[in-house]
């Protein structure tokens, strides 16, 4: 009996440019710093803000679903989204998409709720060190100065004109990470490593 193929091993879209990106912080002195944190868990929420499944999603993930636009909130290795009224981005580490389905459903029993892995739809970028807000306002639409977008913020906006959800940087001196749909990773990528040439000492 021939053997069952076995799944191939998930490769992150910007695996093969993990060097170039790593050579950013060297080649500006630290300025700016950029990384692709590859295959976060990534899953689709929708339910009712004002329902009793809001509530208990939030008590299992041990956060609260943000309710203002354009909020995240962050609690241990889980970040929640605001995307719209009745939908939320849950990010979570690699590997973990079985066990945040699994809680997120069971917390819900019988009330209406979509909850959808998109795991394999956008990969994550991280935008770091002193010269990042400067390097995203260069194909950003949004003032991404800390007054205006400030921790707790996340936007779906544009970079370079591609679509992509942006979060502010959990602390000062952290980094923003840019969501970025894989199709369009490595375009979005090409154009943080030509713009970043700029800080390159």
């Amino acid at each position: 009996m021939a053997d069952a193929a076995l799944p191939a091993a998930r490769r992150s879209p910007l695996a093969h440019a993990a060097d170039r990106l790593a050579a950013v912080g060297r080649d500006t002195g630290g300025a700016l710093e950029l990384a692709e944190l590859p295959l976060l868990t990534q899953i689709d929420v929708r339910l009712d803000p004002q329902g009793a499944a809001a509530d208990a999603v939030g008590l299992v993930l041990g956060l609260r679903l943000p309710v203002e636009p354009g909020t995240a909130v962050r609690a241990g290795n889980l970040t929640a989204l605001w995307l719209g009224p009745d939908e939320w981005l849950v990010l979570g580490p690699p590997g973990s998409r079985q066990d945040l389905e699994s809680r997120i459903r069971g917390a819900v029993g019988d009330e209406p709720v979509s909850v959808t892995d998109v795991s394999a739809q956008r990969t994550t970028l991280l935008v770091a060190g002193p010269r990042a807000r400067d390097l995203l306002a260069h194909g950003c639409p949004l003032d991404l100065h800390p007054r205006a977008f400030p921790a707790g913020r996340c936007a779906q906006t544009t970079l370079a004109r591609t679509q992509v959800v942006l979060v502010a940087p959990d602390e000062p001196g952290g980094g923003f990470r840019v969501l970025v749909r894989s199709s369009f990773a490595g375009h979005l990528t090409d154009w943080l490593l030509d713009a970043a040439t700029e800080w390159r000492t």
